[in-house]
C-alpha cells in the first residue's frame, strides 16, 4: 500500500497569467500558498482474487474494468497511460475539500496520483519534474483548458511567488515575510463555501486572452502582483488584504461568468461587515470565497456569513509527499 498526501492551495494574485495562452507571449506570475487540507491517494497491486477486472478505481464512484480505455475518469486514464501502467492496480481517492471549488483540487489530484504511482514504480522524481509532468498530462494529454500554477503549488508547497517565462519554464521563489507577519496574514484570512460547484475549465475558457481589453486587464493584474509582493516584504499585511479587493474587481472583467448575483451578494455582505478584501478562488463562478479581515472584525464577519460554511485552515509548507509505503 502506498499513500500520498497532497495539499490544496489558495491563490492570492496573478490568476489568469499562469495560462499558456498568456505567459508564452507575455510571461506571468502568481502569489499562492498551500494549506493544511489535503488530497489522499492510495494505490496497491490488485489482489489476485478478482476475475472480473484488473483495474479498480474508487472515488465518488467505483470503476472496475479490464482496460484503461474503459475508465470514465479522464485524469486517471491519462496518468495510467502516461506511466504505462496497464493492469493489476487499485487506486483510492479521498479529499478534505469538495472538488470543483477553486482550491486547485484537480491538479492536487493529478500530482498526488503521480506521486503514488511513481513510488509504486520505484521511480524518484524532483518537485520540478513532478510539476512539469502534471502540467503536461493535464494540458497536453487530457486536453484540459487549465493554468499552470496549481500543479506547481501542489508539488512544491509553501507561500511562493511562481514566475512563468515565455519559453515555458518557471521558477518558484519562497516568500519570507517573518513569522509575526505570516501569522497575521494566516489568522486574518477566511474561506467560506458558497455552495456553488462549477468546472474551472468551463469558466476559464471564457476568459478574454487575445484582445486589447484583456491585455490591459492582465497587465494590471501583473502590476498588482508586484505590489502585493512589496506589501508582504514590508509587513503591510492589511494593505495586502485591501489589494485583494482591487484585484478582484479587475478579474471580474475577464469574463461575465467569473462572478454572479449570489457571489456579489455574499461579497458585498462581507465588505459591509469588516472584510477589507477578498475574491472567489480559482477560475471563478462559485466554490470558495477568500476574505481578509482585521482581528477586530472577525466575529462580526463570521456572524454575517453564518449560513455559509467557514473552513478553518493554516498555511502548509510541504508539497505532495508519500506518507505510507
Amino acid at each position: 500500500m502506498i499513500i500520498s498526501k497532497t495539499p490544496y492551495r489558495i491563490s492570492f494574485f496573478g490568476g489568469g497569467t499562469d495560462y499558456p495562452s498568456w505567459y508564452l507571449k507575455n510571461g506571468g506570475q502568481v502569489i499562492s500558498t498551500t494549506i493544511n487540507r489535503y488530497v489522499y491517494i492510495s494505490c496497491r497491486s490488485l489482489p489476485p482474487f478478482f476475475k472480473t477486472h484488473n483495474l479498480r478505481l474508487a472515488y465518488s464512484k467505483i470503476e472496475e474494468v479490464n482496460k484503461i480505455s474503459e475508465l470514465n475518469h479522464k485524469s486517471v486514464r491519462s496518468v495510467l497511460n502516461y506511466l504505462d501502467i496497464k493492469k493489476n492496480i487499485e487506486i483510492h481517492y479521498d479529499g478534505d475539500l469538495p472538488a470543483r471549488s477553486g482550491m486547485g483540487s484537480s491538479s492536487s489530484f493529478t500530482v498526488g496520483l503521480l506521486s503514488s504511482l511513481l513510488k509504486y514504480k520505484k521511480e524518484k522524481i524532483s518537485k520540478k519534474k513532478l510539476a512539469k509532468m502534471a502540467i503536461h498530462i493535464e494540458q497536453k494529454i487530457s486536453k484540459e483548458f487549465v493554468g499552470s500554477q496549481d500543479q506547481i503549488a501542489a508539488s512544491y508547497g509553501g507561500l511562493n511567488n511562481i514566475r512563468f517565462k515565455k519559453d515555458g519554464n518557471f521558477s518558484v521563489n519562497k516568500i519570507n515575510i517573518g513569522i509575526k507577519n505570516l501569522n497575521k496574514l494566516e489568522n486574518n484570512l477566511f474561506i467560506f463555501f458558497t455552495g456553488i460547484s462549477r468546472t474551472a475549465e468551463n469558466i476559464a475558457s471564457t476568459y478574454l486572452f487575445n484582445n486589447k481589453d484583456s491585455y490591459i486587464y492582465f497587465r494590471s493584474i501583473d502590476k498588482l502582483t508586484n505590489k502585493a509582493k512589496l506589501f508582504l516584504s514590508e509587513g503591510k499585511i492589511n494593505e495586502f488584504g485591501l489589494l485583494l479587493d482591487e484585484a478582484w474587481q479587475i478579474k471580474k472583467k475577464l469574463s461575465k461568468r467569473i462572478s454572479n448575483n449570489k457571489i456579489d451578494e455574499i461579497y458585498d455582505c462581507a465588505k459591509k461587515n469588516g472584510a477589507l478584501g477578498g475574491k472567489i478562488l480559482g477560475a471563478g463562478g462559485g466554490g470558495f470565497l477568500l476574505l481578509y479581515a482585521e482581528k477586530k472584525n472577525h466575529e462580526k464577519l463570521k456572524k454575517s456569513l453564518k449560513k455559509y460554511l467557514n473552513v478553518p485552515f493554516n498555511f502548509s509548507k510541504e508539497g505532495s509527499k508519500i506518507i505510507l509505503s
